[in-house]
């Protein structure tokens, strides 16, 4: 009787360790990501058009580069335009894949096409990019 529940308790320490596992790992690489930037309100139509009809090869390296679930929302807020996006990425090193993003030469005639559509928030623009971070304060599934 002691050897099956101890058994059994062994069973379901081992499948709670190999879940936790499996959990901690997911989350680690697993990573949200929301961002922000202003918009020229005259170029909304044409930033409209080109996401209309997204570039294969620019959408091929995204899903390459471990980014899938990926969202860019519009909102007027005290008369001025801003985008706002959402993307989760799934690999393991970040770093390395936005650097292999940006060396692809489709990307980075498509941002040519789209930065300058842009309005950097100042703190960013201080630091030659376009996107701001933001910070992720709630999240369920």
């Amino acid at each position: 009787m002691r050897k099956a529940r101890f058994l059994a308790l062994a069973v379901m320490f081992l499948f709670w360790t190999s879940c936790k596992k499996e959990i901690t790992t997911s989350q680690h690489n697993d990573k949200r990501m929301g961002m922000v930037t202003g918009i020229k309100p005259e170029k909304i139509e044409y930033y409209k058009r080109l996401h209309a009809k997204a570039w294969p090869g620019v959408l091929k390296k995204l899903k390459e580069c471990n980014i899938q679930n990926y969202s860019i929302y519009i909102q007027k807020i005290d008369n001025k335009f801003f985008l706002f996006s959402y993307f989760e990425y799934t690999g393991v090193d970040f770093e390395k894949d936005m650097k292999k993003m940006a060396a692809d030469p489709t990307t980075q005639k498509w941002w040519k096409e789209t930065d300058p559509t842009q309005i950097p928030l100042p703190q960013t623009a201080a630091k030659k990019q376009i996107w701001t971070n933001m910070e992720e304060v709630f999240h369920t599934n």
